[in-house]
């Protein structure tokens, strides 16, 4: 079973940016899509982007399009988000997840498992 253990989530000012690191143990990291999710203070969770096994694909939310990168490192068991121009609504936990289906694309938190615990990410305005 993989483990997910996320960070580099911070306090960062509108127009600034991050990184998000999510570190998976386990030697099975490669033989999964994976993907990124958010969830802000009384909404419900949200798809940010997903990312192919190999990393040659990559789908994003229409919101952060353009702004954020989802990227992937196999040697190293690591998941990345890297995310530029944050704006106020970016607030959020922000998640890692490992695609349990074919259809990771869609972005729906039930095609994935093996959450890890968030990282927390404010952008102050």
């Amino acid at each position: 079973q993989v483990q997910l253990v996320e960070s580099g989530g911070g306090l960062v000012q509108t127009g600034g940016s991050l990184r998000l690191t999510c570190t998976a143990s386990g030697r099975t990291f490669s033989s999964y899509a994976m993907g990124w999710f958010r969830q802000a203070p009384g909404k419900e969770g949200e798809f940010v982007a997903t990312i192919s096994s190999s990393g040659s694909t990559t789908y994003y939310a229409d919101s952060v399009k353009g702004r954020f990168t989802i990227s992937r490192d196999n040697a190293k068991n690591t998941l990345y988000l890297q995310m530029n121009s944050l704006k106020p609504d970016d607030t959020a936990v922000y998640y890692c997840a490992i695609a349990m289906t074919r259809s990771y694309y869609r972005g729906i938190p039930a095609d994935f498992g093996s959450w890890g615990q968030g990282t927390q990410v404010t952008v102050s305005s």
